[in-house]
């Protein structure tokens, strides 16, 4: 079993690696010197019992990293604002001339903000998500219907429609440059990783050798729900066209969820049946993750370093090179 129980995502000029409730963003700045920020989240008793329970726990998974996701990419953006150096000097004095009860409620007024506006930019995601990828699928689908009686070859027709604008999106974005520099930092997150699950010392000539693709890759999950919402909107069917777009809302969550249970198993073990189920999302990876440069890679160790003991690991599980 090759599992060291952290996983990232990459950020603007940065990775996010995550261990338990402990994360850390490491970001290469303007001047390249690399920032760190370490930080914990505060989960209830009642949110780490779900955590517990299979399907349920990929559905809290799912929205925690939509959230955790977005909070560090704002993070990492806030490095490279417009205007920035040319007003750092006067933002310098301003703060200097506060006294420390207005610093205070300075700072609470400016994590309130955030906070709405982060859960702001969360729900449109999500609504955004849901129309380009739900919605959109299943009314092209009916396009079909006058050609075709079969419900389930409708389904099907909808699935494919679906996976097909979800690679499009993939394929149109990944030709940015800054969502190319961020599928470069995606790489290295997972050379990281793979370099210490393959027992290899943390360096970055190790890490340079691994391999970029991992399953427990975010990107193969997402495909994953893909293929997953096809069996399940094939075989779970109703006539009414409201109920039926809404029993796709409301599958969502259960997708996902199984979804989650998927790549849990694929990170967890290494035989030939889960192998073959993760290349689909392996492929994937091929558009979602580019080889990074060496300081790149020197950012996905700070971040992995910042919240996980691989040399602890490495020996716990008795992991050697090979």
């Amino acid at each position: 079993m090759k599992y060291s129980g952290i996983g990232g995502q990459a950020v603007m000029e940065g990775v996010m690696m995550q261990n338990k409730d402990t994360y850390a963003v490491a970001v290469r700045k303007p001047d390249h010197e690399i920032d760190v920020k370490v930080s914990k989240r505060k989960n209830s008793k009642a949110l780490d019992a779900v955590r517990k329970i299979p399907v349920l726990r990929g559905v809290v998974s799912f929205v925690d990293s939509l959230y955790l996701g977005m909070s560090t990419l704002m993070y990492s953006a806030s490095f490279f604002e417009d205007d920035e150096s040319a007003s750092a000097s006067n933002k310098k004095d301003k703060e200097e001339a506060l006294t420390e009860e207005q610093k205070a409620k300075k700072a609470a007024k400016e994590k309130k903000q955030e906070n709405a506006m982060l859960g702001g930019t969360v729900v449109l995601s999500i609504v955004i998500a849901l129309a380009l990828f739900f919605a959109l699928p299943y009314f092209l689908s009916g396009l079909f219907k006058k050609m075709i009686s079969s419900q389930m070859l409708i389904a099907f027709i909808e699935g494919v429609i679906r996976l097909a604008i979800f690679l499009g999106y993939i394929a149109i974005i990944s030709l940015t440059p800054d969502i190319k520099r961020t599928f470069m930092y995606h790489g290295s997150e997972h050379k990281c990783i793979n370099c210490i699950e393959h027992g290899l010392p943390l360096t970055v000539e190790n890490v340079r050798k691994s391999s970029k693709h991992h399953k427990r890759c975010g990107t193969s999950f997402l495909l994953i729900v893909m293929l997953i919402s096809i069996l399940f909107f094939m075989f779970i069917r109703v006539d009414s066209k409201p109920l039926q777009l809404l029993l796709r809302l409301v599958l969502i969550p259960v997708i996902a969820g199984v979804s989650y249970e998927f790549i849990r198993l694929a990170g967890r073990y290494d035989n030939p049946v889960v192998n073959l189920l993760s290349v689909p999302g392996l492929l994937m990876q091929r558009m979602t993750t580019k080889e990074p440069d060496d300081e790149m890679i020197e950012v996905g160790i700070a971040s992995v370093e910042a919240v996980f003991d691989w040399k602890k690991w490495q020996e716990e599980n008795n992991v050697c090179a090979h």
